[in-house]
């Protein structure tokens, strides 16, 4: 089974780490390290080469430049994440209620609402931490509530969500492309997921970084119809972003947000 992304970029982050840490290493210790298969670390690493932080070769892998500090790419993904979050706050109106899934993005439009009294509904435990706008109001689904991702799931959530009709939806996924519309790699976020989209009067947005586009997870929360708007970034997979319009879909590409506090 595929795991969450958040769980992939934990672990490709403390592959870099230990790179860095060492200068090279091997494929061999890698598996041993992270306790997965060698067709998934040889991904890992091509994530990072292809970030042109690492240079590939037989049985292992070495930093480009030894004494280069990558940070700036472990943290990159958050400042895309930012800068879709700031964008999507544009639609929300006053007087809104919206629903937020579990997803580490879609969550930080918290942060960039203002002025505007709203109605957040949402099951993502992490919107207890987020500083936000006093007129912003934060109900919790309830549920059962899991972790590591720190999400409510479960009969109770589902059934509390099912008495609320939301203006508009936000919402990340693991995977999204045309052919298996948008997926996850939690099967208890489906019904969540899908009552959010069920219960929404007004517009679907999803809110997903370029590693999700094009990706496929087991487990379908909706078809590609469902939803009106997708944000992402630049480096988002241009021949699936293209397939989208072509299924009147917004698509909105943008650049990393910078001077994210």
């Amino acid at each position: 089974m595929k795991v969450s992304y958040d769980l992939i970029k934990d672990r490709r982050d403390n592959i870099m780490r230990l790179i860095q840490k060492i200068g090279k290493i091997d494929i061999e210790m890698l598996i041993n390290e992270f306790n997965v298969s060698d067709i998934t670390i040889r991904r890992d690493l091509q994530y990072w080469e292809d970030k042109g932080a690492i240079i590939r070769y037989r049985g292992g892998a070495k930093l480009s430049q030894p004494m280069v500090d990558h940070s700036e790419l472990i943290s990159s993904n958050e400042k895309y994440k930012h800068a879709i979050a700031k964008y999507a706050a544009q639609f929300v109106k006053q007087g809104d209620t919206i629903f937020i899934n579990s997803s580490s993005t879609a969550i930080l439009l918290l942060k960039y609402i203002v002025n505007k009294r709203v109605n957040i509904i949402t099951n993502n435990a992490k919107a207890v931490h987020i500083e936000h706008d006093p007129l912003v109001s934060i109900h919790l689904t309830g549920g059962e509530l899991r972790f590591p991702k720190e999400v409510m799931v479960g009969d109770f959530a589902l059934n509390n969500l099912t008495k609320i009709t939301a203006s508009k939806t936000f919402i990340g996924c693991s995977g999204l492309d045309l052919s298996h519309g948008i997926t996850t790699a939690i099967l208890q976020e489906v019904a969540i997921n899908e009552c959010m989209i069920n219960h929404t009067s007004g517009k679907v947005f999803v809110l997903a970084d370029y590693t999700k586009i094009g990706a496929q997870y087991p487990f379908k929360t909706s078809d590609i119809n469902r939803i009106d708007y997708l944000i992402t970034d630049i480096n988002a997979d241009e021949q699936v972003c293209s397939d989208l319009k072509d299924s009147n879909i917004e698509v909105v590409k943008l650049s990393p947000l910078e001077n994210i506090k």
